[in-house]
C-alpha cells in the first residue's frame, strides 16, 4: 500500500511539475512602420517579460525574420507576430510548415494588414485567406478610440474567466474583406458590442463606424493560433511629438485575455 500512495505522490507532482514548466515565447516583430505600432512593440517588450515571471513562460524577441525557419523555431513553444508579417518566400514556407505540423502562434493588429496596392499588398493567400481567414484589409476606424467586447464563444479556454462585456483599451479597429462569419474554420471569439458605436472619431466620416459586425479576436479550427486586432497605441501626431497617448496592456480584462491565449498556446490545454 505504501509503494502505490508513494507513485501516487510522485506521479501528481510530475503532472504538477509539467503543468508548471515554463514554455518558451517567441516574438517577431518590425517595430518601423507606424509611430503606434512601435510604442506598441516596445510595451509588448515590456509587459511580456513580466507577465512571464507570473505564469511560467519565458520571452524572447527578434526583428530579424531570417530567424522564421525550422531550427530557430524548434527552440520555442509559442510564436507571436507583433507587428507585421515575414515577406520572403523561404520564411513564409518554414511558417506554413511550422504552423502545419502543430506550431502555435498569436498575432496582433497589424500582422494581419494586406493592402493591394501598398508595401504589404495581398500576396499570401495560405496566411491571409487560409490560415487567418481575414482576407485583405478594408477599412479602419479613426482617431484610435476605446471599443466594448463582446464574448462571442463562452466555451472557448482563451475566454476563461472574462466578462460578457468589457471595454478594450483604445486601438485603431480594422474591418476585413472576407466575412469570417461564413468560413467554417473561424471560431470567433470577441466581437464588437453594438454599444460601442458610433465608434471613432473622425474626422473623415467613413472612418465613424455607426453599424456592422466586427470580430477582432479569432482561431482557426485547422490551426493552433489566436488572432487579436488589439496593438495600435494612440500617438500625439497632431502636435508631431509622438508622445503614447494610450496603452494596449493598460487595461487587466485585455491582459487576462492575452494570458489565456498564452496559456492555451503554451501549454496546449485541450
Amino acid at each position: 500500500m505504501k509503494f502505490h500512495v508513494t507513485l501516487c505522490l510522485a506521479l501528481l507532482y510530475s503532472i504538477g511539475t509539467l503543468a508548471q514548466r515554463p514554455f518558451k515565447v517567441i516574438a517577431f516583430f518590425t517595430g518601423k512602420n507606424d509611430q503606434a505600432h512601435i510604442s506598441f512593440v516596445r510595451e509588448a517588450h515590456q509587459w511580456f517579460p513580466a507577465a512571464g515571471k507570473k505564469h511560467h513562460f519565458t520571452y524572447d524577441s527578434t526583428s530579424n525574420w531570417g530567424n522564421l525557419n525550422t531550427a530557430f523555431l524548434a527552440n520555442y513553444d509559442v510564436v507571436l507576430f507583433l507587428d507585421t508579417r515575414p515577406e520572403k518566400p523561404a520564411q513564409r514556407e518554414a511558417f506554413r510548415q511550422y504552423m502545419e505540423k502543430g506550431g502555435t502562434w498569436m498575432g496582433f493588429h497589424f500582422s494581419a494588414f494586406a493592402l493591394t496596392p501598398s508595401a504589404f499588398p495581398q500576396n499570401w493567400d495560405w496566411y491571409h485567406n487560409t490560415f487567418l481567414g481575414s482576407g485583405a484589409y478594408g477599412s479602419n476606424t479613426w482617431r484610435p478610440t476605446s471599443a466594448v467586447l463582446r464574448v462571442e464563444d463562452s466555451a472557448h479556454p482563451v475566454m476563461k474567466g472574462l466578462p460578457q462585456t468589457f471595454k478594450a483599451s483604445p486601438n485603431e479597429w480594422y474591418r476585413w474583406s472576407n466575412d469570417l462569419r461564413k468560413n467554417p474554420d473561424i471560431r470567433i471569439l470577441l466581437s464588437i458590442d453594438p454599444s460601442s458605436f458610433p465608434l471613432g472619431t473622425g474626422p473623415k466620416p467613413h472612418e465613424i463606424w455607426h453599424e456592422g459586425y466586427y470580430p477582432v479576436v479569432w482561431t482557426n479550427k485547422n490551426y493552433r493560433m489566436v488572432y487579436m486586432n488589439m496593438g495600435h497605441n494612440d500617438i500625439d501626431y497632431e502636435n508631431k511629438t509622438n508622445k503614447t497617448l494610450s496603452y494596449t496592456f493598460d487595461n487587466p480584462v485585455q491582459n487576462q485575455l492575452i494570458v489565456n491565449s498564452l496559456l492555451w498556446l503554451g501549454r496546449k490545454e485541450k
